[in-house]
């Protein structure tokens, strides 16, 4: 069973730039499609970007998109969220999910479709 960790939250100012990291053990995440979701104690959990198991499928989330971008490096069982040109409301608690890319096909921005999620990392950005 793989476990999720998230890293690289923290305070930026509006306009600057974090990159969030989110690394597997216990499994291999390249058999996995995974997902970031964000979500803030007045807000259900927000579906922020998706990538397929293979690179170069990728889903954005509205009020991300042009900004945000998802990769992963499957050498360093990692996925990346850069997230550019901050503004005061991605401020939340940021989670990275993983689901089997035979489970549910064609669904990505569901919550309940992922098996497996990390503990979440802070991002705060400040005015």
């Amino acid at each position: 069973q793989v476990q999720l960790a998230e890293s690289g939250g923290g305070l930026v100012q509006a306009g600057g730039s974090v990159s969030l990291s989110c690394a597997a053990s216990g499994g291999t995440l390249n058999s996995y499609a995974v997902a970031w979701f964000r979500q803030t104690p007045e807000k259900e959990r927000e579906f922020v970007a998706y990538i397929s198991r293979r690179p170069g499928a990728t889903v954005y989330g509205d009020s991300v998109k042009g900004r945000f971008s998802i990769s992963r490096d499957n050498a360093k069982n990692t996925v990346y969220l850069q997230m550019n040109s901050l503004i005061v409301e991605d401020t939340a608690v940021y989670y990275c999910a993983a689901k089997p890319p035979e489970s549910y096909p064609g669904h990505y921005s569901a919550q309940a479709v992922y098996d497996y999620w990390g503990q979440g990392t802070q991002v705060t950005v400040s005015s």
